[in-house]
């Protein structure tokens, strides 16, 4: 077997509607689909949803489920919140930068943009809580079968020592990372 692509992924959300909007706002993703029921289709559990698809790009869905009789969204509290994210690819620089600037005029907060060697990226929330990233890939084909070449080491280390290892310390030396191209 082998994993054509990812058919979607679906989070919760406070609000199916707020949610559509805002997608389509900031993240130019087209509504595609909509599926209410009163009973949850595997388990057949009385619990009525209302869960949305929206498109973001090349086959990819990212679905949300509102679910009105569950108590509020919390967030694994031993999990830091920079962990959990969604990464979404974006063609440029100046697309992550055009976003940003669009997101800050509304009020929301951005970090960024992140310099992760490979690519660029800026971070913020949605309304429902969920953090998003937008990604620009900047990386140069050295760097790629540099990283290549040393993955399986890397892992195998960490899976010993629960340190990082050191194999790809250049990508956060912007001078070694420059030398190196």
């Amino acid at each position: 077997m082998k994993i054509e692509r990812i058919h979607h992924v679906a989070y919760r959300c406070r609000d199916a509607k707020e949610t559509v909007e805002w997608y389509g706002k900031y993240l130019n993703m087209k509504f595609i689909l909509a599926i209410a029921e009163n009973e949850v289709p595997s388990t057949k559990e009385p619990d009525p949803y209302m869960h949305v698809f929206l498109d973001a790009g090349n086959g990819n869905v990212l679905a949300f489920f509102e679910l009105p009789t569950k108590p509020p969204m919390g967030r694994d509290p031993n999990t830091p919140d920079w962990v959990q994210h969604l990464a979404l690819k974006v063609d440029s620089v100046d697309t992550l930068m055009a976003t940003k600037a669009r997101l800050e005029t509304d009020g929301i907060a951005v970090v960024g943009p992140t310099d992760h060697t490979i690519f660029k990226s800026i971070y913020f929330f949605d309304p429902s809580g969920h953090r998003l990233e937008l990604a620009a890939d900047t990386a140069t084909p050295d760097m790629l079968e540099r990283l290549d070449a040393v993955k399986w080491d890397m892992l195998d280390q960490w899976a010993e020592t629960r340190t990082a290892p050191r194999h790809a310390a250049w990508m956060h030396d912007g001078a070694s990372a420059q030398r190196q191209e």
